[in-house]
């Protein structure tokens, strides 16, 4: 009488509608699979009996559990239809969740590539491509001229020079011994022997101290 209203809880969302669904669906299920077992146990007692009196009560008695059965199965049937609708509603409103965030997202890259491009003008970059383009070539220009050489024309050494040279090279490498072929004639002087033997071990016995009383 002087009790407060009980404030209502939080709607049931669409998950806790599946799944509610879902254990209705398992539990009629398993009462169909129920039923299926005693129809088989009703109709293999009744292949047992004779006509009579007997055998159509065990008939009745499998009447029952039949309508029993597709009552169940009716049940069965709403159930997955209306578990097929929630499914449905749980996809469309998760794709228009999808759909807004992605919306969001889209509109966010846009906002900063706006922002990005405000500062800049095509016209700026070609001037700074062509800019780059003139720097790179003064130092190519810079390069070139510190790479030449003082009083030398550039006929100075013909490419016959060049085959005579290299094959007077071979001739005095060739001529030189094994061990001293790779060093240049102005450092052989001061390259040193490579000692071909081992030296010697003393046999002698080494001398005894004197000893002073």
């Amino acid at each position: 009488l002087f009790g407060s209203k009980k404030a209502a809880g939080p709607a049931p969302t669409l998950d806790d509608v599946s799944q509610k669904l879902g254990s209705r669906q398992d539990s009629l299920q398993e009462r169909i699979q129920k039923l299926d077992q005693e129809l088989i146990r009703l109709r293999d007692r009744m292949k047992q009996m004779r006509p009579g009196p007997a055998q159509n009560q065990v008939k009745q008695q499998a009447l029952r559990i039949l309508r029993q059965k597709k009552m169940y199965e009716n049940q069965l049937g709403a159930v997955q239809n209306q578990a097929f609708n929630v499914d449905q509603t749980t996809f469309a409103t998760q794709s228009m969740r999808d759909t807004v965030t992605t919306v969001s997202a889209m509109k966010g890259a846009a906002k900063e590539l706006k922002q990005s491009f405000k500062g800049m003008r095509i016209e700026s970059i070609d001037s700074l491509q062509d800019e780059m383009e003139d720097l790179m070539a003064q130092s190519s220009e810079m390069q070139e001229a510190l790479g030449r050489t003082y009083d030398l024309p550039e006929n100075y050494v013909s490419e016959d020079d060049l085959e005579a040279e290299l094959g007077g090279l071979e001739e005095e490498m060739a001529a030189l011994p094994a061990e001293q072929q790779g060093v240049p004639s102005y450092l052989q002087e001061r390259a040193p022997a490579v000692p071909t033997e081992m030296p010697s071990v003393p046999t002698a016995e080494p001398a005894m101290p004197l000893t002073t009383r």
